[in-house]
């Protein structure tokens, strides 16, 4: 079975966006792409990244937390929800 899981990579580590329906130990193929500014972020937002862990949030938690937001991303990557970044 193929599963297709996005993620990102910093600080050596990659972080995936979601829980993948993995068994402990499986194998990956992990595929860098680049964005055309070549930003492992979306053309049209900055790198709006929190440090989770500091915040006492591990990696379990945040991916579980990157799946259920992920439902909102359609609405969220709206151009006319740009308006609300300078809030």
């Amino acid at each position: 079975m193929l599963q297709a899981v996005e993620g990102v990579y910093r600080n050596g580590k990659v972080e995936l966006l979601e829980v993948p329906a993995a068994s402990e130990g499986m194998r990956v193929i992990v595929t860098f792409l680049e964005s055309p500014e070549g930003l492992a972020v979306s053309a049209n937002q900055p790198d709006m990244s929190v440090d989770l862990a500091s915040r006492g949030m591990g990696p379990e938690q945040a991916a579980n937390l990157r799946s259920r937001l992920k439902t909102f991303a359609e609405d969220w990557d709206q151009p006319e929800m740009d308006v609300y970044d300078e809030l």
